[in-house]
């Protein structure tokens, strides 16, 4: 299954939502901080993009729910979500709880998917895991990572208290979905789609800010976690260091294809990349 993967084009930097991402793939995944939710060019890209791509994937980076309260953010996603759908001819009945391709829109427009600890299955053999994946931010980075990251001053009634129950929520999640597909479908893989950043593996981390002392507001160490050491999980794919990379580390293939701000884009980005999982 082909895949463009992309993250972090901080479209409000500029603004500059003409942002053009040509089709080289069906299924577009954008792994956070795009732009942010209150401006109002924001969701016509979505549907801008929807007019080409037969399945749009969106998670939230640490930028889309700015100046809102994180549950006013995602309230403002599913409503968009639930007004593409009621546009849509009805889907058949289905006995499945998870999410799936065979659901798609309309042969004109593409299907919006929000990844918001949610299961997606793209076919009978590949399923799409997908959250935020808040990072777990160490006690002796809380003041740091408090001080320099714009989430906890723009975000209204985020803290770092806050931002840690809910990495803890998105790892339980993730490992008890890859548990239960393990168990009962052991014939699926698991491509799984975050933000923050899964591994502090080096290959995945910008030289400049090793050792950082803000490092724990960006990446997660996992990889003794069930979510990585499943045979099942074969990808991770995710964004927000602005560091890109491709690389296998215990058999998951770890991808990031990120942008960057608006003047200083990675001259390793390439949105048409296509990935195959």
């Amino acid at each position: 299954m082909d895949f463009q993967i992309i993250s972090d084009l901080h479209l409000e930097t500029h603004p500059a939502y003409d942002f053009v991402i040509e089709r080289t793939a069906p299924y577009l995944a954008l792994l956070g901080d795009i732009g942010h939710l209150e401006h109002d060019q924001f969701f016509p890209f979505i549907e801008e993009l929807l007019s080409r791509f037969e399945i749009v994937f969106l998670l939230f980076g640490n930028h889309e729910p700015q100046s809102y309260t994180m549950d006013a953010a995602r309230r403002k996603v599913i409503a968009f979500q639930d007004r593409l759908s009621a546009h849509s001819p009805p889907c058949p009945p289905s006995t499945s709880t998870s999410t799936s391709a065979s659901t798609s829109a309309s042969a004109s427009t593409g299907r919006f998917v929000f990844l918001s600890q949610t299961r997606f299955d793209v076919s009978d053999s590949l399923t799409v895991l997908g959250c935020t994946l808040y990072s777990h931010i160490l006690p002796e980075q809380d003041q740091a990572v408090a001080a320099r990251m714009s989430d906890f001053k723009m975000i209204a009634d985020w803290t770092t208290e806050t931002h840690n129950r809910a990495h803890d929520a998105d790892l339980a999640w993730l490992n008890a979905q890859v548990r239960e597909i393990e168990l009962r479908e052991p014939r699926r893989r698991i491509a799984i789609f975050s933000h923050h950043a899964p591994s502090l593996d080096p290959r995945a981390v910008d030289p400049r800010y090793a050792g950082s002392s803000v490092t724990s507001g960006f990446a997660t160490e996992l990889r003794d976690q069930p979510c990585w050491t499943s045979s099942a999980v074969t990808t991770w794919a995710f964004g927000h260091t602005h560091y890109n990379c491709d690389f296998e580390l215990g058999g998951v293939r770890v991808i990031a294809n990120q942008k960057g701000y608006y003047a200083s884009p990675r001259d390793t980005f390439v949105p048409g990349r296509i990935y195959s999982l």
